[in-house]
């Protein structure tokens, strides 16, 4: 329920903006930020607690809170259905377009009569919004290019959004007493960053009772097959899911085949080939013999391999490490220990310093950096270096209250500054100087030339102050490829100005992707994975950031965050 909320309210402050309505639409997509962070659902947060509790919600006012209560109760909001009738296009559709808000998509309809994808597409390649003003052939072309982009991404879903799902299905099967065992397979076992469908596999000594469940879930539009052992449905969302039931005695076997990747289990076909056995979905056979099939670290041992993590099955070294021994001790969500860029309501986020903090307590953390915006980025209300002054004392203040709850805890004072067109930092050095760290990233001009964008970046790594370059491709997963930029020069940079890079574990980000992580390990760069946190409950995503360095066979001593609060510090007071 309230990822739907969430699209609903956030298409509210988008129409709001349409029509230039002041600080409602943003009052609406914050809200609706907030709703989709929350990890508890919303429809029980109102049950418990009625309308006051729903306002109790960070960024949820009297009004907002009115029209949660009536989705809760109607499924729908008037508010939002109004809006839709006086503008009627697939606003959604229109700004998942780079280069296209609110604004941009009322005009394009006044003027064009465009209220859909469909549309656009058919309008530019018509040449007819070049001629508009505000528009021209460039942001013609750009449009162009993002709508083939979006075309790519079609049928695929981001892992932090279709996870929720998968993993309530996962834990009501578990909880069904005639299932044995249960396991994610497919894509989403490997974490992929975008993901078909969802794949499960389950063990049971009665399948029916299992597919008369699975077919009869919540959310569920279309069940497209039901047999025996397999069942194949559609969800609300847009999504399948998918479950298969095999014997436990062939439960191992089934499982590494149905997690895959392709590639890397061809290779394991031939080894077994090579050893004189047949693998497959049944098990590992030699003759009419199973040697195995129950345990799917058997079947890699037995293949003369160590077992291989689900997150490396691509076929790009694993099985070579995996024969000789060599294969890398992967970091784990546990491994973590704290987040060094997150957000407060001191600028574009929900939740005070106080609060960001205690949530990293309770994730048992040792530490957490507070780095909100700087100035440059006017739509956040970034921080000049006065008003950076100001939080650092609040910061001290607050770590000296915090002592009791956790007295090894400690709040660092970080910030996300904006690397400006000619590679400067939007804020003075001895501003930057007095930070714990600075992070420095690109939030603008996107489009440069390769060789002005790798410049660009790498003169901020040489800033002294710069140890953390945040998301450094600046994709956005489904809306916005990777800018142009040399990133085997930017790997030489980050290992000579000894400047981290950042896996940002946003779930429509995860920058760097995992062939990059692999790169920057492999040419000994470090690497800080954080959540980019604007409100606290997005603060779990970090397990999304550690499934990404994990497929980069990243390691604890490659990830900056995971080192103790000493160590931590000593790399960040290193001057370059």
């Amino acid at each position: 329920m309230n990822q739907d909320l969430a699209k609903i309210l956030y298409e509210i402050g988008d129409f709001l903006e349409s029509e230039e309505v002041p600080f409602k639409p943003y009052a609406y997509k914050s809200a609706a930020i907030t709703v989709d962070s929350l990890e508890k659902n919303i429809a029980d947060i109102y049950k418990k607690g009625g309308l006051k509790a729903l306002e109790e919600i960070p960024g949820v006012g009297d009004s907002i809170a009115k029209k949660i209560e009536e989705y809760i109760k109607t499924g729908r909001i008037k508010y939002h259905r109004e809006l839709q009738r006086k503008l009627p296009v697939k606003m959604e559709e229109l700004i998942a377009v780079e280069g296209m808000g609110p604004k941009r998509a009322k005009l394009l309809f006044q003027k064009l009569g465009v209220a859909n994808l469909k549309d656009l597409e058919k309008a530019a390649k018509q040449d007819k919004i070049s001629m508009l003003f505000g528009f021209g052939p460039k942001a013609q072309a750009n449009i162009l290019q993002s709508i083939e982009f979006l075309k790519r991404a079609k049928g695929r879903f981001l892992l932090g959004e279709i996870f929720p799902t998968a993993q309530k299905t996962y834990n009501d099967l578990k909880n069904l007493k005639e299932v044995r065992r249960i396991d994610f397979a497919g894509s989403l076992r490997r974490r992929k960053e975008t993901i078909g469908d969802i794949d499960f596999l389950a063990a049971s000594n009665n399948p029916k009772k299992v597919m008369d469940f699975f077919v009869n879930l919540p959310g569920i539009v279309k069940v497209w097959g039901k047999g025996g052992t397999k069942a194949s449905v559609r969800m609300k969302k847009g999504f399948d899911m998918d479950i298969r039931v095999v014997p436990e005695k062939s439960y191992g076997s089934a499982l590494q085949y149905f997690t895959g990747s392709k590639e890397h289990n061809i290779i394991l076909r031939k080894i077994a080939i090579e050893k004189g056995m047949k693998l497959s979905e049944y098990g590992l056979f030699k003759g009419d013999k199973m040697v195995a099939g129950k345990d799917e670290k058997e079947i890699y041992n037995i293949l003369g391999l160590d077992w291989i993590a689900p997150e490396i099955r691509e076929n790009r070294g694993e099985i070579e490490a995996a024969k000789s021994g060599s294969l890398p001790k992967l970091i784990k969500l546990e491994d973590i220990r704290g987040d060094l860029h997150c957000h407060t309501d001191w600028n574009g986020g929900e939740n005070s310093i106080k609060e960001m903090a205690e949530k990293a307590i309770e994730l048992n953390y040792d530490y957490i950096g507070i780095s909100d915006h700087t100035k440059y980025l006017k739509i956040e209300n970034g921080l000049d270096e006065k008003k950076l002054k100001k939080q650092k004392s609040e910061i001290v203040k607050i770590n000296l209250e915090l002592q009791s709850q956790k007295p090894s805890f400690r709040i660092l004072h970080g910030a996300e500054t904006n690397i400006l067109k000619d590679g400067s930092i939007d804020i003075k050095d001895d501003a930057l100087a007095e930070l714990d760290y600075a992070i420095a990233g690109v939030h603008s001009h996107f489009k440069m030339e390769k060789q002005q964008m790798t410049e660009r970046i790498i003169k901020a790594m040489k800033n002294p102050n710069i140890k953390i370059i945040a998301h450094p491709t600046g994709r956005i997963l489904k809306k916005r490829d990777e800018y142009e930029v040399d990133f085997a020069k930017l790997l030489r940079a980050a290992k000579e100005f000894n400047t981290a890079l950042e896996i940002n574990a946003c779930p429509e980000r995860l920058d760097l992707n995992d062939v990059n992580i692999r790169k920057a390990k492999d040419s000994g760069v470090k690497m800080a994975i954080n959540t980019d946190s604007h409100v606290k409950d997005r603060m779990r995503f970090m397990e999304m950031g550690a499934a990404q360095a994990r497929r980069g066979w990243a390691e604890p001593a490659d990830i900056i965050n995971s080192w103790p609060l000493e160590k931590l510090l000593e790399y960040l007071r290193h001057r370059k």
